[in-house]
Protein backbone atom coordinates (compact mmCIF):
# COMPACT_ATOMS: atom_id res chain seq x y z
CA UNK A 1 0.00 0.00 0.00
CA UNK A 2 1.35 3.17 -1.00
CA UNK A 3 1.77 5.89 1.91
CA UNK A 4 -0.80 8.49 -0.70
CA UNK A 5 -3.32 5.71 -0.87
CA UNK A 6 -3.21 5.29 3.25
CA UNK A 7 -3.54 9.14 3.88
CA UNK A 8 -6.33 8.77 1.30
CA UNK A 9 -8.28 6.04 3.14
CA UNK A 10 -7.84 7.99 6.28
CA UNK A 11 -9.47 11.21 4.92
CA UNK A 12 -12.46 9.61 3.27
CA UNK A 13 -15.74 8.40 5.27
CA UNK A 14 -15.92 4.73 5.16
CA UNK A 15 -20.19 4.78 5.01
CA UNK A 16 -20.96 7.87 3.39
CA UNK A 17 -18.04 8.20 0.85
CA UNK A 18 -17.05 11.16 1.13
CA UNK A 19 -13.69 13.54 2.22
CA UNK A 20 -13.83 14.21 5.65
CA UNK A 21 -12.57 17.21 7.18
CA UNK A 22 -8.66 17.11 6.15
CA UNK A 23 -7.95 20.35 3.87
CA UNK A 24 -5.52 20.59 1.20
CA UNK A 25 -5.71 16.70 0.90
CA UNK A 26 -4.04 17.07 -2.68
CA UNK A 27 -0.76 18.82 -1.62
CA UNK A 28 -0.44 16.47 0.97
CA UNK A 29 -0.99 13.07 -1.36
CA UNK A 30 1.42 14.99 -3.49
CA UNK A 31 3.95 15.07 -0.60
CA UNK A 32 3.30 11.33 0.51
CA UNK A 33 4.27 10.27 -3.46
CA UNK A 34 7.41 12.34 -3.16
CA UNK A 35 7.80 10.26 0.09
CA UNK A 36 7.40 6.80 -1.07
CA UNK A 37 9.86 7.82 -4.43
CA UNK A 38 12.52 9.19 -2.02
CA UNK A 39 11.94 6.03 -0.07
CA UNK A 40 12.92 3.65 -3.15
CA UNK A 41 15.32 5.67 -3.63
CA UNK A 42 14.29 7.47 -6.76
CA UNK A 43 14.09 11.32 -6.11
CA UNK A 44 16.47 12.80 -3.31
CA UNK A 45 16.57 16.37 -2.11
CA UNK A 46 19.71 18.28 -2.34
CA UNK A 47 21.73 19.91 0.21
CA UNK A 48 20.08 23.30 -1.58
CA UNK A 49 16.71 22.29 -0.98
CA UNK A 50 16.23 21.23 -4.49
CA UNK A 51 14.50 17.85 -6.16
CA UNK A 52 16.96 15.62 -8.41
CA UNK A 53 16.08 12.10 -9.69
CA UNK A 54 18.68 9.93 -9.19
CA UNK A 55 16.93 6.78 -10.53
CA UNK A 56 14.38 6.60 -13.05
CA UNK A 57 13.62 2.63 -13.09
CA UNK A 58 10.87 1.44 -12.71
CA UNK A 59 9.21 0.98 -9.21
CA UNK A 60 6.70 -1.90 -10.03
CA UNK A 61 3.33 0.89 -9.11
CA UNK A 62 1.86 2.53 -11.61
CA UNK A 63 1.16 5.83 -9.89
CA UNK A 64 4.75 6.05 -8.69
CA UNK A 65 5.96 5.67 -12.39
CA UNK A 66 4.06 7.82 -13.40
CA UNK A 67 4.56 10.54 -11.19
CA UNK A 68 8.26 10.11 -11.23
CA UNK A 69 7.92 11.02 -15.32
CA UNK A 70 6.13 13.88 -13.88
CA UNK A 71 8.83 15.22 -11.13
CA UNK A 72 11.65 15.05 -14.39
CA UNK A 73 9.75 18.32 -15.39
CA UNK A 74 10.49 19.45 -11.50
CA UNK A 75 14.07 18.56 -11.48
CA UNK A 76 15.72 21.62 -9.40
CA UNK A 77 13.12 23.08 -8.03
CA UNK A 78 12.14 23.64 -4.66
CA UNK A 79 9.59 20.79 -3.48
CA UNK A 80 6.97 23.34 -2.54
CA UNK A 81 7.25 24.71 -5.93
CA UNK A 82 6.72 20.99 -7.26
CA UNK A 83 3.52 20.37 -4.89
CA UNK A 84 0.88 22.00 -6.45
CA UNK A 85 1.30 20.80 -9.84
CA UNK A 86 1.83 17.20 -9.24
CA UNK A 87 -0.86 17.19 -6.80
CA UNK A 88 -3.21 17.84 -9.94
CA UNK A 89 -4.98 14.64 -11.28
CA UNK A 90 -3.49 12.63 -8.12
CA UNK A 91 -6.28 11.98 -5.90
CA UNK A 92 -8.67 10.92 -8.75
CA UNK A 93 -6.18 8.41 -9.90
CA UNK A 94 -5.57 6.79 -6.60
CA UNK A 95 -9.28 6.12 -5.88
CA UNK A 96 -9.91 4.84 -8.91
CA UNK A 97 -6.57 2.53 -8.25
CA UNK A 98 -8.54 1.87 -4.76
CA UNK A 99 -11.49 0.91 -6.19
CA UNK A 100 -10.14 -1.11 -9.08
CA UNK A 101 -8.25 -3.41 -5.84
CA UNK A 102 -12.05 -3.75 -4.33
CA UNK A 103 -10.61 -1.37 -0.93
CA UNK A 104 -13.02 1.16 -1.64
CA UNK A 105 -16.48 1.52 -4.39
CA UNK A 106 -17.34 3.84 -7.31
CA UNK A 107 -20.93 5.51 -6.33
CA UNK A 108 -22.09 7.94 -9.17
CA UNK A 109 -25.30 9.76 -8.58
CA UNK A 110 -26.74 13.53 -9.05
CA UNK A 111 -27.02 16.40 -6.27
CA UNK A 112 -30.86 17.56 -7.31
CA UNK A 113 -30.98 15.43 -10.00
CA UNK A 114 -28.86 17.06 -11.90
CA UNK A 115 -25.51 17.94 -10.63
CA UNK A 116 -22.80 14.89 -11.45
CA UNK A 117 -21.31 13.30 -7.97
CA UNK A 118 -19.27 10.07 -7.07
CA UNK A 119 -18.38 8.57 -3.84
CA UNK A 120 -16.23 6.27 -2.49
CA UNK A 121 -17.28 4.57 0.50
CA UNK A 122 -15.61 1.32 1.65
CA UNK A 123 -15.47 -2.01 0.45
CA UNK A 124 -12.84 -3.86 2.30
CA UNK A 125 -11.90 -1.61 5.46
CA UNK A 126 -9.93 -3.94 6.93
CA UNK A 127 -6.82 -2.51 5.97
CA UNK A 128 -7.72 0.88 7.09
CA UNK A 129 -9.19 -0.03 10.37
CA UNK A 130 -5.53 -1.35 11.07
CA UNK A 131 -3.84 1.18 9.94
CA UNK A 132 -6.29 3.72 12.25
CA UNK A 133 -5.51 1.19 15.43
CA UNK A 134 -1.40 1.31 14.52
CA UNK A 135 -1.76 4.82 14.44
CA UNK A 136 -3.51 5.13 17.63
CA UNK A 137 -1.37 2.91 19.31
CA UNK A 138 1.62 5.58 18.07
CA UNK A 139 0.07 8.77 19.09
CA UNK A 140 -2.12 8.02 22.09
CA UNK A 141 -0.04 4.89 24.01
CA UNK A 142 2.93 6.20 22.69
CA UNK A 143 4.72 3.11 21.07
CA UNK A 144 7.88 3.70 18.63
CA UNK A 145 6.88 4.68 14.69
CA UNK A 146 8.24 2.76 12.25
CA UNK A 147 9.44 3.89 8.70
CA UNK A 148 6.29 3.71 7.28
CA UNK A 149 3.71 5.04 10.39
CA UNK A 150 6.20 7.94 11.49
CA UNK A 151 6.10 9.70 7.76
CA UNK A 152 2.39 9.45 7.35
CA UNK A 153 1.81 10.77 11.16
CA UNK A 154 4.91 14.07 9.72
CA UNK A 155 1.92 14.64 6.41
CA UNK A 156 -1.03 14.48 9.12
CA UNK A 157 0.75 17.51 11.22
CA UNK A 158 1.97 19.04 8.34
CA UNK A 159 -1.91 19.31 7.42
CA UNK A 160 -3.55 19.51 10.59
CA UNK A 161 -4.89 16.08 10.46
CA UNK A 162 -3.89 14.41 13.55
CA UNK A 163 -7.38 15.06 15.05
CA UNK A 164 -8.96 12.78 12.02
CA UNK A 165 -7.56 9.54 13.77
CA UNK A 166 -7.77 10.32 17.08
CA UNK A 167 -10.90 10.62 19.66
CA UNK A 168 -11.56 14.51 20.20
CA UNK A 169 -10.00 14.55 23.96
CA UNK A 170 -6.91 13.09 23.06
CA UNK A 171 -5.99 15.83 19.96
CA UNK A 172 -3.88 18.01 21.91
CA UNK A 173 -1.71 15.25 23.13
CA UNK A 174 -1.74 13.58 19.85
CA UNK A 175 -0.76 16.43 17.74
CA UNK A 176 1.89 16.99 20.42
CA UNK A 177 3.01 13.61 19.77
CA UNK A 178 3.03 14.31 16.02
CA UNK A 179 5.60 17.20 16.35
CA UNK A 180 7.25 15.21 18.17
CA UNK A 181 7.33 12.35 16.10
CA UNK A 182 7.98 14.57 12.48
CA UNK A 183 11.21 16.27 14.02
CA UNK A 184 12.82 12.43 15.84
CA UNK A 185 15.09 10.13 14.66
CA UNK A 186 13.13 7.21 12.84
CA UNK A 187 14.79 6.77 9.31
CA UNK A 188 18.37 6.44 7.68
CA UNK A 189 19.74 9.96 7.70
CA UNK A 190 19.42 10.55 4.21
CA UNK A 191 15.53 9.49 4.00
CA UNK A 192 14.68 11.56 6.88
CA UNK A 193 16.12 14.46 5.69
CA UNK A 194 14.04 14.03 2.54
CA UNK A 195 10.90 13.28 4.51
CA UNK A 196 11.68 16.54 6.78
CA UNK A 197 12.07 18.73 3.37
CA UNK A 198 9.16 17.57 1.83
CA UNK A 199 6.63 17.66 4.52
CA UNK A 200 7.98 20.95 5.05
CA UNK A 201 6.71 21.32 1.86
CA UNK A 202 3.55 20.46 1.94
CA UNK A 203 3.27 22.55 4.90
CA UNK A 204 3.82 25.60 3.03
CA UNK A 205 1.41 24.99 0.35
CA UNK A 206 -0.96 24.20 2.33
CA UNK A 207 -0.14 27.93 4.41
CA UNK A 208 -0.27 30.08 1.45
CA UNK A 209 -4.08 29.33 -0.20
CA UNK A 210 -5.09 29.38 3.65
CA UNK A 211 -3.64 32.93 4.24
CA UNK A 212 -4.89 34.60 0.92
CA UNK A 213 -8.36 32.83 1.56
CA UNK A 214 -8.04 34.30 5.16
CA UNK A 215 -7.69 37.55 3.69
CA UNK A 216 -9.58 37.82 0.83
Amino acid sequence: MLLAEDLLLLSYDDDTGRKSGVGNLDYALAGAVLIDLADLGRLDVTEKGRLTVVDDAPTGQAVLDDWLGKVAKYEGKKPKDAVSGLSSGLADRLLATLAERGILREEKGKVLGIFPTTRWPAEDSSHELALRERLRTVLVSGAEPDERTAPLIALLSAVDAVGEVVEKHERKDAKQRAEQIAEGDWASAATKKAVEELTAAVAAAVIVPTVITGTS
